[in-house]
């Protein structure tokens, strides 16, 4: 049996890989300190014998009895409500949690994936952005220590794969929706929903005309999946080609719910990027990989959720 441990295991996309990788057969050790995450979120995962929950602070240490197969490092604040409130834990965990989490894949011989981000990009001069494109980074704005602590996390991946020939893995993940997102968090599609199915006003940055590309949760998790069953090393995007602009997303939502709120204009956040779409040529071609779950579809069940949750949405 593969025993698979997940940093960050009770977060929005840990949750979600836990749930994924039992459902594959695997004994699972969720490690998370509850900063951003919750129990609530791996709750229904909690009978099953095959998987355990452990508190505790990647970025203090990783320490975990037993063979190890695989490590996946998912631990980070990932919301801009959450890493501008929590810059210094969100820079420790991007460099001491990723370097705890190398060591133990280190010590066990298990392959090692990191969770990077889009936001490597930053601000992008390459459009759509490809793996091979370096980014375009502030490194001293707000932002900046979010997107340096992803790309500091790559370096040190790297330098572990080179220096110790530790087996890994980078995946570069894109805008993602679906089921446990917190409607608080400060990203788009929680906020225009919780927005428009309490009818307050839908708070569009800008003029809107700013772009993204949104993955539907499920098939993020199968690209992952598929990317830490192969021997790339990556980085690899896995995200959705389709863009859309933020203005259109908000409108999308505000049908979808059929509500009445209004749709009002804010002032652009500090190195808000002006577009964002993924160039998935990498993940055709040597994981088999695209998305499958239609833009509405999707919207349509990630808005089912917060329906079904009411005492989320405030």
């Amino acid at each position: 049996m593969t025993r698979t441990v997940v940093t960050g295991g009770a977060g929005f996309l840990g949750s979600h890989l836990c749930e994924q990788l039992l459902a594959d057969g695997h004994e699972v050790i969720a490690l998370d300190n509850f900063l951003t995450g919750t129990p609530i979120n791996v709750e229904h995962l909690m009978e099953n014998d095959r998987f355990k929950l452990v508190k505790t602070d990647v970025t203090e240490y990783v320490h975990v009895t037993g063979e190890v197969d695989q490590v996946l490092h998912f631990a980070s604040p990932a919301s801009p409500i959450d890493y501008l409130e929590l810059p210094i834990e969100t820079m420790k965990v991007g460099s001491l949690g990723t370097l705890h989490a190398l060591g133990l894949a280190k010590e066990k011989g298990a392959r090692f994936l990191l969770a990077s981000t889009s936001e490597t990009y930053g601000d992008p001069q390459v459009h759509p952005q490809p793996e091979t494109y370096w980014g375009h980074v502030n490194p001293v704005g707000p932002r900046g220590v979010y997107d340096e602590a992803k790309r500091f996390s790559e370096a040190l991946t790297m330098a572990y794969r080179r220096t110790h020939g530790v087996d890994t893995a980078i995946v570069r993940i894109f805008n993602t929706h679906g089921p446990r997102m917190r409607p608080n968090d400060g990203r788009a599609i929680p906020a225009f929903a919780s927005q428009a199915l309490t009818g307050k006003p839908i708070t569009v940055a800008g003029d809107g005309s700013q772009t993204r590309s949104i993955i539907y949760v499920d098939d993020l998790i199968d690209g992952i999946l598929k990317l830490l069953r192969s021997d790339l090393a990556g980085p690899v995007n896995i995200g959705n080609p389709h863009e859309t602009s933020v203005l259109f997303l908000a409108e999308t939502i505000k049908r979808l719910t059929g509500s009445d709120s209004e749709i009002v204009f804010i002032p652009r956040p500090t190195d808000d990027p002006t577009v964002r779409q993924p160039d998935i040529t990498l993940a055709r071609t040597e994981l088999g990989w695209e998305p499958s779950v239609g833009y509405e579809e999707g919207l349509e069940r990630t808005l089912a959720y917060f329906k079904a949750h009411p005492g989320l949405v405030r």
